[in-house]
Formats: structure tokens, sequence, C-alpha cells
């Protein structure tokens, strides 16, 4: 059998209905393999570091689910690893769209080119987008992955993008151990006028020698194939 590629060889997970990863709206949720970022205290470290061990779901199974469900689901929440970074988005989210569901998806704000194109060619509804805390702790909160210049470039490019169409985005912090009251603050003031931040008390990851979850989010192994 040929091996996907694109988006479709990303696809490591598919979660048939919630009713807490989009507030409001019963959604099933699609996850993604592979990230940007080297969170140390990640929680899906296996889908985001190591997708190859997870099981692939099959385009087929999507499409299928997705037009079995249609009818009684109100949108689908892409998640990850970091959708942003994954080759291709565009062709999911637009199977999504053109069965009549509205798309949430959840990002780390790092490639902001990538939510203007999502936002601008309408294949986003809405952005749940994680601050991971102020900007001179981004080495730290994400294994070095990026620097803090270039974490409040692309952050603050997405505040832009957020001001602009206010109804598309909303932000969240998970407060780790890293983080303190003083730097819940800090990630307060520098969100655009009008939003407030959500802020998701972190759950311990089952992973060895982990010290925190960096993101509120179940672990692989409850995603439902």
């Amino acid at each position: 059998m040929q091996k996907p590629t694109g988006v479709w060889n990303h696809v490591r997970g598919l979660e048939r209905f919630s009713l807490c990863d989009w507030p409001g709206v019963p959604c099933c949720v699609i996850f993604l393999g592979g990230c940007n970022l080297l969170c140390p205290t990640c929680h899906n470290f296996e889908l985001a570091w190591n997708m190859e061990r997870v099981p692939l779901i099959p385009q087929w199974a999507i499409r299928a689910y997705l037009d079995q469900r249609k009818k009684w689901l109100d949108g689908v929440t892409v998640t990850g690893g970091e959708p942003t970074h994954v080759p291709g988005l565009a062709e999911l989210l637009l199977e999504i769209k053109q069965r009549g569901m509205r798309v949430k998806l959840d990002t780390n704000a790092m490639r902001p080119d990538v939510v203007r194109d999502l936002l601008h060619e309408d294949l986003v509804d809405v952005f749940a987008v994680d601050v991971k805390g102020p900007y001179a702790k981004y080495p730290q909160l994400t294994g070095n992955a990026v620097d803090a210049e270039t974490a409040q470039n692309n952050v603050e490019s997405i505040f832009q993008l957020a001001a602009q169409n206010p109804e598309a985005f909303y932000f969240r912090t998970t407060r780790v151990p890293a983080l303190n009251n003083m730097d819940m603050d800090e990630v307060r003031t520098l969100l655009p006028r009008g939003f407030e931040l959500k802020v998701q008390e972190f759950v311990p990851p089952r992973r060895k020698h982990a010290v925190a979850d960096n993101e509120e989010r179940r672990t692989v192994g409850n995603v439902v194939n």
C-alpha cells in the first residue's frame, strides 16, 4: 500500500465526540502529528516528536466519519502536535469546510504566516492560541526551540490578526510550574485590547521524568482510532 503524503501522513488520531475541546460547540477532534517546538513538559510528546509510533488514521476513514456525522456535529477541532507545522494542512481543512462544518484550529502561534493565510482563505473559524508565557521565558518553555525575540515577533503578529478579527481568536496559557503569578499577569498585559486570557491548570503528564504539562490536553493513548 502506498504511503500517504502531505497532511494525510500526519493524521494520527480521531476523537469522535467532544464537548470540552471547543467551548459550546459539540465537535470531533482530529490529531495531527509533528511539532516545531520541543516543550520539555509536552503532554502529547509521542504525537509531537515521534508520530510514526502512533497509528495512522486512513484518509478514507476520516472522510467516511465526517460524511456520517456532519449532521450531528457542529464543528471539527484540529489539534496536534502543531497543525500549522503540517504540510498541506489546507487540504484537510477544505475537506471539512466542504461538508458545511466549522473548524477550530489549535496553534502555538509560531507560524503567523500560515494562520494569516488560513484566516484569509476562510478555512478556519476559530483559532485557539497557546501563549506559553512571557516572551523572556519562551526558550525555557519550548526546549530552546525558539528565542525570546522570535517568539515575540510571531505572537505579536497573531495579536495583530486577532485585533482585526476578534471573533476568530481566543488565547490561553497553561500554568506550568515554571510560571508564577507575575508571569501570568505579564501575559495578560500582552493580549490585544478586549481579550481575556483563559488559564488552564496543568495536568502532570504520564511520561517519566517530565515535570509538568505545557498544555491541558489528553494523552495520545486516549485518542480513539
